[in-house]
């Protein structure tokens, strides 16, 4: 066997010992270089890879070394190119030594990958920009500011661009920072007469991300700098990538030739996620934390919590931590136990609005749609099952849930309450259904 056949062969050990999600992001870019002194020599793009390598998968490659009958060998990753500017050091008035270390990548989080990310019609637009740019970084959409609601994917798809860009590209200078830390850097090295050296830095930069722009408003200093920049490094054909919880003219206390630059690229915007995508979110999640989830359950989770990715994330980990340190098995009751109290009062309470939002939902529809005159079959159908909910789960009489459906008569109420009855009576499967509508709303 070749030397480079022993690295292939722990490889394939490897792959059999963690998830294809993990490997595909941290071992499949590796590219053996040589043996010698029962050293294995193995690059990986960048520094964040031979850390990350060595702290987390040092266990996980010597069982493999082990395994393979070269319990002696060791295995030294050696990285392409640095992903983080070296801590600038300078000495104060008094000699003594002050470090600033600026914008870098990292702070990114492994977890945050394109692979990770689920993509739905809330978010598929904002992917297909995020996956581009790292192809082709100043070529195709600069800057790209990426902006939508808290807990929404936002910095999911900052930390995926800037790990994939670093792999397609690892020439380039990757830099990842919130806008605060921009703010923070430029107030440290204000104090000790460095600001010269704050822009030589972050106008060398080929891909700047600044995460959370919103947090500078009002920050006139802090705008200004960012502004030169902008400028240096979109003349430079730099590429930049923003995101921000609102479009750029919505931004307060920000100064306009800011926001217009903002808009010089591509806007894409991330929107909360329906029901199916929240669910597909939940067992993504899960299944990288190699969790069985009914799906149920998974309906339960993302039926309670209506839009912020972040919260729905949270009330997972909470479920899979109680199953892990009681030994009980995560299902219906275990989840209606532990997120009693994550849930809000507000959220138990079944309204008509609230059953509309859900129904809709599911069957990609807009609530207006079923408060329509339409009856085509598509809308007509959730409609009926969207009041026979109304009907049981709540106080509502038939008058009044027609009503909320378009003035509706009281008659066609009861019509599609009986209908609805009927064929949960004749098929089994769309009973289930019903069942886990009922689960997910109370």
């Amino acid at each position: 066997m070749s030397d480079k056949g022993i690295w292939e062969k722990v490889l394939e050990k490897i792959a059999d010992k963690i998830d294809i999600q993990t490997y595909h992001t941290w071992f499949n870019p590796t590219v053996f270089l040589g043996l010698k002194d029962n050293i294995l020599s193995v690059k990986v793009p960048n520094r964040l890879f031979e850390e990350w390598l060595s702290e987390k998968y040092s266990q996980v490659i010597k069982e493999s070394l082990d395994e393979l009958g070269y319990g002696e060998f060791k295995v030294s990753f050696v990285s392409g190119k640095p992903i983080s500017t070296e801590p600038m050091v300078m000495k104060s008035p008094k000699s003594k030594v002050k470090r600033l270390t600026f914008g870098d990548s990292s702070q990114m989080n492994p977890k945050y990958t394109f692979e990770s990310f689920v993509v739905g019609d809330c978010n598929e637009f904002a992917h297909a920009a995020a996956q581009s740019v790292c192809k082709n970084p100043a070529k195709n959409f600069n800057p790209l500011y990426i902006f939508g609601g808290v807990g929404l994917g936002k910095t999911h798809l900052m930390h995926a661009i800037g790990f994939s860009t670093m792999q397609n590209c690892p020439h380039l200078k990757v830099s990842y920072l919130p806008s605060e830390r921009f703010m923070n850097e430029l107030i440290s090295s204000i104090r000790h007469d460095k600001t010269q050296e704050f822009r030589e830095l972050y106008r060398s930069i080929d891909v700047l991300l600044v995460d959370d722009i919103q947090f500078i408003a009002g920050k006139d200093r802090t705008q200004e700098e960012f502004f030169h920049t902008f400028n240096h490094l979109f003349d430079s054909q730099k590429q930049i990538v923003i995101s921000c919880d609102c479009h750029p003219r919505e931004l307060p206390k920000f100064h306009e030739r800011l926001q217009s630059r903002f808009e010089w690229g591509l806007l894409a915007d991330i929107k909360p996620p329906k029901l199916e995508t929240k669910i597909a979110i939940l067992h993504k999640k899960a299944e990288l934390q190699n969790v069985a989830l009914q799906p149920n359950v998974a309906m339960f989770i993302a039926g309670k919590i209506r839009s912020n990715i972040r919260e729905l994330e949270g009330c997972l980990n909470r479920l899979i931590a109680f199953s892990s340190l009681t030994g009980r098995e995560i299902d219906m009751e275990l989840a209606k136990e532990v997120l009693t109290d994550v849930i809000s009062d507000e959220m138990r309470v079944v309204t008509i609005p609230r059953i509309q939002e859900f129904i809709a939902d599911h069957y990609k529809l807009k609530v207006t749609q079923l408060k329509s005159k339409g009856n085509a079959q598509r809308i007509a159908f959730p409609r009926q099952i969207a009041m026979y909910l109304s009907k049981k789960l709540t106080n509502a009489s038939l008058p009044k849930i027609g009503s909320k459906f378009g003035g509706k008569h009281h008659s066609t109420v009861l019509h599609s309450i009986r209908k609805i009855e009927d064929l949960r009576k004749k098929d089994r499967a769309f009973h289930k259904l019903i069942n886990s509508f009922i689960e997910s709303l109370t």
